[in-house]
């Protein structure tokens, strides 16, 4: 009997012990601080935290930092956003009351001049100190711009020295080059008061019956379009100039002028993706501010709509694949491109709902109210939307303050200090 209660304390006592030992195995091994992977010091167990006193006061939240462009969208009637979305020529050398028209009752964006509203370079300065003086009251400062490209395609009064065509700068293949004479043209530009140039021209010239690249092309293969077109966007945005890179997607491939008629342009994506488009690629990698759209017709990827008015090819290719987030604007849309084939109220509501950012009506007055009363309407009608409107008026008013524009008045320039700098440059490669 002794015997077996022995065994059953035994029993017992054993069956206690590895009790014991399976517990302290379930424990959680501690691990070692991470500044000191040698010591295996356990952690500290931490302190209960007493529940929350809802009468303690919290810290003050960090005030959320403000957008002035959104700011600025959101003090703006219809009537300004639309007429933000509109930029417009003018007649003589002088403001005239259409001017005055344009700005008062339609808040217009801005002006491009031509050769016939510039004679010389005191009358253009007085012209555009004009303008700003006309719209200070209006709030948003205008675009003044112009094609000032070099070459044939120049509108600076004469008195200023000649800059060359970009077939000319691109022959040296010197981008250093490039970039001097195109920093060269800001300036000048700058000098009287544009904020705005229809350049570079990233067409390759890749068609020799081509009636309107030809010289304006940096050249005849991607590689050197590239090579020097994004050079001459950073030259003329370095003077505070706005460049404008056209003609997207493509003006090179073509034997019609769309001055004058509707170019068709029989390539596939895939074929403009391979060539035509690199160039504008490259370029809105390099943060390229302002897209021009071309009136061209590209039936394989579009049957209906040129480009200019074609949402695949502005929001499908531009926004969406390329993603490009810089304004859009059209072409001239009083071109015979357009205006032969389209009424042009329609056309420029149409492009606006493609992805256009702003209409650009270069000439014609009766024109330029017709597409104003048509985004209206369009507005009115609820086919623009105000969504659609103050995404497109937001982007513009962005690229205004990051140029700083405003309607101050310029100074009288030094025309032959800016010749004097042209011609410095021009001798890097005489």
């Amino acid at each position: 009997m002794e015997t077996k209660c022995k065994c059953i304390v035994f029993q017992i006592a054993l069956a206690f012990v590895l009790t014991s030992c399976g517990q302290q195995q379930a424990e959680p091994v501690p691990q070692p601080p991470s500044t000191s992977p040698a010591s295996p010091i356990p952690q500290k167990p931490p302190t209960p935290q007493a529940p929350e006193d809802p009468q303690t006061p919290q810290a003050p939240s960090v005030p959320e930092v403000k957008d002035p462009v959104q700011e600025q969208l959101a003090g703006m009637t219809t009537e300004q956003k639309l007429g933000q979305m509109v930029l417009v020529g003018l007649k003589g050398a002088t403001a005239q009351s259409d001017a005055e028209e344009m700005m008062n009752k339609y808040h217009v964006g801005g002006f491009i001049l031509y050769k016939d509203n510039i004679n010389n370079a005191k009358q253009t300065l007085g012209l555009l100190n004009q303008l700003k003086q006309m719209n200070r009251n209006h709030g948003v400062p205008l675009w003044l711009s112009l094609d000032q490209e070099g070459g044939l395609v120049s509108r600076m009064p004469r008195e200023f020295t000649e800059t060359p065509a970009a077939a000319d700068i691109s022959r040296y293949d010197d981008p250093n080059y490039t970039y001097a004479i195109h920093q060269a043209i800001g300036e000048e530009v700058a000098s009287l008061g544009f904020n705005m140039d229809f350049a570079p021209v990233l067409d390759i010239n890749s068609n020799p019956d081509n009636p309107v690249i030809g010289q304006r092309s940096f050249g005849t293969t991607v590689e050197k379009v590239i090579r020097h077109g994004s050079q001459a966007m950073k030259g003329i945005s370095s003077k505070g100039v706005v460049p404008v890179i056209k003609h997207f997607p493509g003006h090179g491939d073509t034997s019609v002028d769309s001055h004058l008629e509707l170019p068709v342009v029989n390539k596939s994506l895939e074929e403009l993706e391979a060539f035509e488009i690199r160039p504008f690629a490259d370029a809105i990698q390099h943060q390229a501010d302002v897209v021009m759209v071309a009136h061209l017709l590209l039936p394989k990827v579009d049957s209906k709509a040129p480009a200019s008015l074609s949402k695949k090819m502005i929001t499908g290719l531009l926004r969406e694949k390329l993603k490009f987030k810089g304004v859009v604007i059209t072409d001239d849309m009083t071109m015979g491109g357009i205006v032969k084939h389209h009424e042009i109220g329609k056309a420029a509501l149409q492009s606006v709902q493609a992805g256009s950012d702003i209409v650009l009506i270069g000439h014609d007055y009766t024109m330029q109210k017709r597409v104003l009363e048509a985004l209206k309407q369009g507005m009115q009608s609820g086919v623009l939307t105000e969504r659609m409107v103050d995404e497109r008026v937001y982007r513009i008013l962005k690229l205004k303050h990051k140029y700083g524009l405003a309607d101050q008045k310029t100074e009288p320039v030094n025309v032959s200090e800016i010749n004097r700098k042209i011609s410095k440059v021009l001798d890097l490669h005489p």
